[in-house]
Parts: structure tokens; sequence; C-alpha cells
């Protein structure tokens, strides 16, 4: 049997590294949230897919790319500027593998996994 790998949309701000506002991400340091990047970090190594999302605007791709490179944390595709609201993910669940497809994990701003 193949070993499925998942994928794993983890927010940036208040998840991997302490929230901030928009107009102070240039001008203060990121604070790295050490428990939840050991967490990515483990299931990328794992060969989990990594997706990190924020609502961070386009603008500030090259400084997040910056920071998550300054801080180790790994990723394979970063998607910028979604909204600030709740999120939603909608799968499917399969006929022939039993429980759920789509899991949710909230975390406490700042307070890491």
């Amino acid at each position: 049997m193949v070993d499925k790998k998942s994928t794993i949309f983890c927010d940036i701000d208040g998840t991997l590294i302490k929230y901030r506002e928009f107009v102070t991400y240039e001008t203060n340091p990121a604070l790295p949230i050490e428990s939840t990047i050991e967490y990515i970090t483990d299931q990328f190594n794992d060969g989990h897919m990594i997706l990190l999302t924020t609502a961070r605007p386009e603008e500030l791709r090259r400084h997040t790319e910056l920071e998550l490179e300054m801080n180790n944390i790994p990723y394979h595709r970063l998607i910028m500027g979604i909204e600030r609201g709740p999120r939603y993910l909608i799968n499917d669940l399969s006929p022939k593998e039993p429980g759920d497809r789509a899991i949710a994990i909230n975390l406490k701003r700042n307070e890491g996994i």
C-alpha cells in the first residue's frame, strides 16, 4: 500500500511568527513561534506538502520569503493576499477510506501548537 501524504495549510502570522500589524513588518523583527515551526518542519521532512497562507498583501512577498528563510521555516508554496475572515476547507469523503479528509486545528494566537 502506498503511504499517502497530507497537505497542510498553515497560516503565518500568529501561527508561525508572532502577530504584528502589516505596517510594522519592515520595522519590527519576526519573532518565531518555535513549537509550530518544529511541527511544520517535521511534517515537511516526512514528505508532507506544506502550503503557507497569509493575508499579507502581495507587495510583501519578498519580505515574507526572507522572514521565512531567516527563521528556517520550510514550505512548498506560499499563498499571499487571502482574506482575513474565517478560512474554510472543503473536501470530499472517500468511499474506500473511512474518516475525515479535512481537518482543522485552531490555535490561540501566538501560542503555537
